[in-house]
């Protein structure tokens, strides 16, 4: 199983790296796309590994023998210091219904007891029923809240939550 390791400005190549191959893979469960971000300088991707780096937010990424095969982060809203949105969920192709996903989650969730956090919310894309089974057996639901999805106003994301789970 791959190793998590969160991220930081000392690997901002590597976050680099795998954010870009999760928008090359899997374009549609993404607000972003590949040709925005290959446009970054150096200094945004250093500005955003340090953003998921703190009591706002946290960024892992997974890592194996070749590399980076997995990414995560949470940001706390804004407006409501209870709440964080999860973002930039990714697993390679090769690592998926591994169990790396639910590690992923789970650091997360680790967080969110450790700062504060009792609901955890994120967006997916109507057309990713995959994605949307897994948050359901990682224990989100549907909250009913929708919007156009901003690559493809014909899609629709759907808004699901749950309340961080206690400690085992």
């Amino acid at each position: 199983m791959p190793l998590l390791e969160q991220i930081s400005t000392n690997d901002v190549l590597v976050f680099k790296t795998v954010r870009l191959r999760a928008l090359q893979d899997s374009p549609a469960a993404f607000g972003s796309t590949y040709a925005r971000e290959s446009q970054f300088p150096d200094a945004e991707w250093l500005k955003r590994a340090a953003n998921m780096n703190g009591e706002k937010a946290i960024g892992y990424l997974a890592m194996d023998d070749d590399g980076a095969c997995g990414v995560i982060g949470v940001f706390r809203d804004e407006h409501d210091s209870l709440s964080a949105n999860v973002v930039s969920m990714w697993v390679a192709p090769a690592y998926r219904r591994t169990g790396l996903g639910a590690s992923l989650i789970a650091a997360l969730q680790t967080w969110a007891r450790n700062h504060g956090v009792l609901v955890l919310r994120l967006m997916v894309t109507s057309n990713n029923r995959a994605a949307i089974e897994f948050y359901e057996h990682m224990g989100f639901s549907m909250t009913g809240n929708t919007e156009p999805y901003p690559n493809d106003p014909a899609v629709i994301e759907y808004e699901m939550s749950q309340v961080v789970p206690t400690a085992d």
